[in-house]
């Protein structure tokens, strides 16, 4: 296995990593700034990708290998702090994520999506455009909710199905009530998505999360 490391934005590096070839980009990595990455990573025998950044980072990342059809690299996170994708999949954080990262095997998990082609690692939030989220879901063909709610959280798991949702109540309310599905469909007057912490430009009628038809690789 070969680590390459791809720091995300002005993160720390942890001293364990600092020894393996590094390349860098902004916190929240576009196309254009995986060309090099990706070229060092095609350069190496069995390479193993090292995200250091926050869920955006690794979110672009797995993004991008999907759209490459590249999901047979290796992948391992290394955030600063506990995010939502490591409560999503049991991971580490700071110095203990990078032990993880160059020492543990990589395993097969379901790719959670979304119908513009964007990757979901931690959590997305749905609300409405001003208020209330207004609208129906469906978790496969269980009915989520129908009429007005607070918002909607969804959430990728490590074993099949692939995705949990439930409505986003303040936890003193009595906590999430998940339905877990392959997909979760929502039709809405106007929608407002955040994915892994970046909102979408604009509000959406329609929003659809669902497993990708093959699995990623992820080191845990």
């Amino acid at each position: 296995m070969t680590p390459v490391v791809f720091r995300c934005g002005e993160v720390p590096l942890p001293l364990t990593l600092t020894p393996e070839t590094t390349l860098s980009a902004p916190a929240l990595p576009e196309k254009g700034d995986f060309e090099d990455v990706l070229a060092q990573v095609d350069s190496v025998e069995n390479p193993r990708l090292i995200v250091v950044g926050d869920d955006a980072a690794f979110a672009a990342t797995l993004t991008r290998l999907m759209r490459l059809d590249r999901l047979d690299i290796e992948l391992a996170y290394v955030p600063e702090s506990r995010t939502p994708a490591t409560e999503a999949y049991g991971l580490r954080s700071g110095s203990k994520a990078a032990t993880v990262a160059l020492q543990s095997e990589a395993t097969p998990i379901p790719l959670i999506r979304d119908d513009s082609g964007i990757a979901l690692v931690g959590r997305a939030l749905v609300c409405g455009d001003e208020s209330d989220l207004v609208g129906e879901a469906y978790v496969d063909d269980t009915r989520l909710f129908s009429g007005t709610v607070p918002g909607i959280r969804i959430e990728p798991t490590p074993a099949m199905p692939g995705l949990r949702a439930a409505i986003d109540r303040p936890r003193w309310f009595g906590g999430y009530k998940w339905l877990e599905g392959r997909a979760m469909q929502l039709g809405s007057p106007a929608a407002t998505v955040t994915r892994d912490g970046v909102a979408n430009p604009r509000a959406l009628k329609h929003s659809t999360f669902y497993r990708h038809d093959r699995k990623w690789l992820l080191v845990r």
